[in-house]
């Protein structure tokens, strides 16, 4: 969730601005593609990012899930094309409920199914005969690291290579829990109110630090949800949160977990305790705290500070792609 922007200018077509897309994607050196995938639960729409030259070697495959209220059109794209830049063919899905995907705005009223529904489209690309003998990490931001893990406890045990997670939502900061009055009283109308968008949204100041023009940014992503929190999404992120943390020892691929200790929405304390008690040899998992750094480690910080995230991002991936590549899996 993000800080409350009043009196926004009228957005761009784009978040890079006017530029048309694929004027955009070539001068990135990257390319992208946009389907829908047809799933048991709905359509998701779904992109894709790889290197501009079509004769470059991709390096592994990437797996993308962004978070609450968020999508993959606006600047969660820097993350994809940056991927896509350093060699990785990136994959990415608009959570259901969420961006251009089927659902009601806003609204995981069963996150176990979430997960499920993204995952069906990422194992389709994962397993096909153009990606099946390269190494395939999942990344997940925030909301979307809490469903990332989700994805990864539903697959086969030899399925991943790793894991790559920023700011994931494992542990709510106390101002954020969703009230337990609300929830109970909503949840006695045996599930009448599940949709309902009446929760109260949590209202914190941004942390220090922020570059205040990217959160303004943020919010102006036309396909964002903005109304107040559904019922059964704050009651999927309480029960999502609790069930993982009872499963961290099950985690044992390599991962990469990025925090800024000044996160007012995911406390850290969650990506330390996965590092605590994940079953992942100790040579293979990574805890990378940054200091005073918020919620939106790429998109919400200044450019100096977000790009030392991603050079920590790149060299973790570059050097288990090189250690491991497909013996991974």
């Amino acid at each position: 969730m993000n800080p409350p922007q009043n009196n926004l200018p009228q957005p761009p077509p784009f978040f890079w601005g006017d530029t048309p897309e694929d004027e955009y994607y070539k001068s990135q050196g990257v390319r992208n593609s946009k389907s829908y995938f047809q799933t048991p639960n709905g359509k998701i729409f779904t992109q894709s990012w790889l290197p501009l030259d079509e004769n470059q070697p991709v390096k592994a495959t990437v797996f993308m899930t962004h978070g609450y209220t968020n999508d993959t059109s606006w600047v969660f794209q820097k993350i994809c094309i940056s991927y896509a830049q350093w060699g990785y063919a990136v994959f990415a899905a608009d959570l259901l409920g969420h961006g251009r995907s089927d659902g009601l705005h806003g609204y995981i009223g069963d996150m176990d199914k979430a997960a499920s529904t993204s995952l069906s489209y990422f194992s389709s690309v994962r397993q096909s005969e153009q990606y099946r003998h390269l190494a395939a990490f999942l990344f997940g931001e925030s909301m979307g690291g809490l469903i990332t893990m989700l994805m990864y406890f539903q697959s086969d045990p030899d399925m991943w290579s790793g894991l790559i997670l920023s700011a994931p939502l494992f542990v709510i900061p106390e101002p954020m829990i969703p009230s337990k009055l609300h929830l109970t009283m909503y949840g006695l109308l045996f599930g009448l109110a599940d949709t309902w968008a009446v929760m109260p949204p949590p209202r914190m100041a941004p942390p220090p630090g922020w570059d205040m023009k990217k959160p303004n940014l943020k919010a102006m992503n036309p396909n964002r949800y903005a109304g107040k929190p559904r019922v059964g999404t704050m009651r999927e992120v309480v029960r999502g949160t609790e069930y993982v943390r009872k499963n961290f020892e099950k985690v044992k691929v390599p991962f990469l977990v990025a925090h800024g200790t000044a996160d007012p929405m995911a406390c850290q304390s969650g990506s330390e305790m996965l590092y605590e008690k994940a079953d992942t040899p100790k040579e293979d998992k990574e805890l990378k705290l940054y200091d005073g750094m918020g919620h939106s480690l790429i998109a919400g910080e200044p450019n100096e500070a977000s790009d030392l995230v991603l050079a920590d991002m790149k060299a973790w991936i570059d050097h288990k792609v090189e250690k491991y590549g497909p013996k991974c899996n």
